[in-house]
């Protein structure tokens, strides 16, 4: 869409999007005086012409550099989140090991977990560790490497190496975005080469995303569906990227 036919309003949301990272249905609907009807419109507009990414009540500024701050990111779609961690508990049975490696949807994936007997966790999240540790039948193994304190995950060489060490049962990983021909994107090359890592060495490999993940765009491609077993989402995503899915015979859960 070229810019100049965008509204004034839309042109306005782009911007606060930009400055701010998120933008509210809402709260913009209450600034420009408007129904949040139209708000939507707006945003969904946007959306579509991929200069914002659509989330649960409202967009994020699109870009495949910069992610959403950690903090925005842990409260946009929880619901959708914590659906999907209920469906990763479903399939990983009592006594199993696994990798689970940084994000938001993970940390929902380990609470869903703590009714589990058994576990042995292999994880680079201090985040995903603090959740887990208070179950006394878990074995927490937490990977050495460089501290990040944007999301207290753990990157570096000597995470990949501790990780290489494992053959997991299960290994869940979460990602920035999941484009149209199906490559995994996701915006920190350190965090890139520890989900790698995953999908080399668990047996079975769930890749968490929700929908707002679907056609985001992110610099660092991590790998592709082709090398996922089971995609956890709370929607099925809409064409192309649905009939490549479907020529993988990939297994969907949502």
């Amino acid at each position: 869409m070229n810019l100049e036919k965008l509204s004034r309003r839309q042109r306005q949301i782009l911007e606060l999007a930009k400055n701010n990272g998120f933008v509210s249905i809402d709260s913009m609907a209450q600034d420009f005086s408007v129904t949040t009807q139209t708000i939507r419109r707006d945003i969904n507009e946007l959306c579509d012409a991929k200069l914002l990414n659509r989330f649960h009540g409202g967009a994020s500024f699109s870009s495949s550099v910069l992610n959403l701050d950690y903090t925005q990111r842990q409260g946009i779609n929880a619901q959708e989140k914590e659906g999907i961690a209920q469906l990763v508990a479903r399939e990983i049975p009592n006594n199993a090991s696994l990798f689970i490696n940084m994000g938001t949807t993970n940390e929902s994936v380990a609470q869903a977990l703590m009714g589990h007997t058994g576990l042995r966790v292999i994880t680079n999240s201090l985040s995903v560790a603090h959740i887990m540790s208070p179950n006394p039948s878990f074995e927490i193994i937490v990977a050495g490497g460089v501290v990040r304190n944007v999301d207290r995950s753990i990157i570096g060489e000597a995470t990949i190496d501790f990780f290489r060490q494992f053959r997991a049962d299960y290994g869940v990983i979460a990602v920035g975005g999941i484009d149209e021909d199906g490559s995994l994107l996701d915006y920190d090359y350190g965090g890139v080469r520890v989900s790698q890592t995953i999908i080399e060495n668990a047996r079975h490999t769930l890749l968490v995303a929700d929908s707002s993940k679907y056609g985001r765009n992110a610099l660092v491609r991590l790998g592709h569906l082709s090398q996922i077993d089971t995609l956890v989402t709370d929607s099925m995503p809409t064409e192309p990227l649905s009939s490549i899915i479907k020529s993988l015979d990939l297994e969907v859960l949502c």
